[in-house]
């Protein structure tokens, strides 16, 4: 519940448990079996009202027949390329309708931009009302899952635009920027964006050991001063893999890579479906 921290779960020996705890899986060997569907995918376009300027997406849904809860997936500095695209995919490969705006594409804006341009943080506010419209969605809310710089449009959205007050109900990102990209250096480095303060949805966050640092260093300050608020945000960090361990190509993707990968994809669709019911 928003306003509330998390309880941490007591295990049967009365031990006060990790999140990650099971005494099924402990005692009894139980997994959770995770749902697979077949996923299409088809190019849509919506407009930001604001300026006109018409946004390129992709819809993602499962090939099953009937609705399902909605995400809004926001890529970061490199862009909707392909590999940033498996992210979506297999968000709705778990069972949910992901909309993929693609934010650069339509302002004609480079991938890998160093600066920043806020008029991009309306057109994915501009996708929250996209998405709420499709048939094939479930619910009244959706919820925002994002990476990188996409982490910080999100945030935007989120807080500024207020949609977490009447559109979107949770908040998932990995490795994100929480900085205005156009802040000076200090403020990079040492202080996070005031907007995280202000984030009261159930927010969970995946970061690397090998995460830079000065990223780690302000989502851990953010996710620090946010607990003490009293706010639902778990800060998930994985051993052995640095930033971008889930897209990281093929020819160079570890092990360790493969695992976080895996099982952050798990715990977000767990940690959806939790706040989309």
């Amino acid at each position: 519940m928003v306003g509330r921290a998390m309880e941490a779960p007591v295990n049967t020996r009365g031990v006060e448990a990790k999140f990650w705890w099971s005494d099924d899986w402990f005692e009894s060997g139980v997994l959770e079996v995770p749902v697979n569907h077949a996923v299409i995918e088809r190019s849509v376009s919506y407009e930001n009202p604001a300026d006109g300027t018409e946004v390129p997406a992709i819809l993602y849904r499962p090939a099953a027949e009937g609705q399902f809860p909605g995400v809004l997936f926001q890529h970061g500095r490199r862009g909707l390329d392909p590999l940033v695209q498996n992210l979506a995919r297999r968000i709705a490969a778990r069972g949910f309708v992901v909309l993929a705006p693609d934010v650069f594409e339509a302002r004609f804006i480079e991938v890998f931009p160093m600066e920043h341009d806020p008029a991009t943080e309306g057109d994915v506010n501009a996708g929250v009302d996209f998405l709420l419209a499709q048939p094939d969605m479930s619910g009244s809310r959706i919820c925002l899952v994002s990476h990188t710089r996409g982490g910080f449009y999100t945030l935007r959205v989120a807080v500024e635009y207020g949609r977490q007050k009447d559109a979107v109900a949770c908040y998932i990102s990995f490795y994100p920027h929480w900085q205005d990209p156009n802040a000076v250096e200090p403020m990079q480095v040492y202080r996070y964006h005031r907007d995280a303060d202000g984030l009261e949805i159930p927010t969970m966050i995946f970061i690397g050991e090998y995460e830079q640092y000065q990223r780690r260093r302000s989502i851990e300050t953010a996710v620090s001063f946010m607990k003490q608020a009293g706010r639902e945000v778990r800060l998930i960090v994985y051993p052995g893999v640095g930033r971008g361990f889930d897209f990281r190509d093929p020819a160079v993707r570890t092990f360790a890579d493969d695992l976080a990968t895996k099982d952050s994809n798990l715990r977000t669709a767990a940690f959806l479906r939790m706040h989309l019911q």
